[in-house]
């Protein structure tokens, strides 16, 4: 089963992807937002498009696990994709994502090619693939426990 992952921020929204298994998470791209409906309809060609069958979307939780303001719209976000999507849309604690999306970009790369990064958002793409990754190994952990 396909699995996309969403890491959504108040400009752009990372986007990820799942391997056909979902076992292997990989980013593909960034979403300029626009109005809702715009990022609705874009989503949903790219649901269609790598026939996903469930949404993963990154809860920003502060460090001590409770929500603050970017958790609540990024939750009523969450409420209207799965109004609109044909697939399920599961929230997933993503603390410190963007700390590890920041430190996979960094390795091996000048400064010069880190800026470039930034500013193009490759960032948020990569972090949207460490939320989809920590959902998909968490998963498995519980097929290993069920089998």
């Amino acid at each position: 089963m396909r699995v996309l992952g969403l890491d959504v921020g108040e400009r752009r929204v990372g986007i990820a992807v799942s391997d056909p298994t979902g076992s292997v998470a990989r980013p593909v791209q960034t979403l300029v937002r626009g109005s809702r409906e715009e990022d609705l309809a874009a989503l949903a060609a790219i649901i269609a498009q790598h026939s996903v069958e469930l949404v993963v979307v990154g809860r920003p939780l502060r460090e001590d696990g409770t929500e603050g303001p970017q958790a609540r719209r990024v939750a009523r976000y969450a409420r209207a994709l799965a109004a609109r999507l044909p697939v399920c849309v599961v929230a997933w604690d993503e603390r410190f994502t963007t700390v590890e999306a920041e430190e996979i970009l960094r390795e091996g790369r000048t400064r010069k090619e880190r800026q470039r990064v930034r500013a193009k958002g490759e960032v948020d793409a990569v972090a949207a693939a460490v939320i989809l990754q920590s959902y998909l190994d968490s998963m498995e952990g519980d097929v290993e426990e069920r089998g």
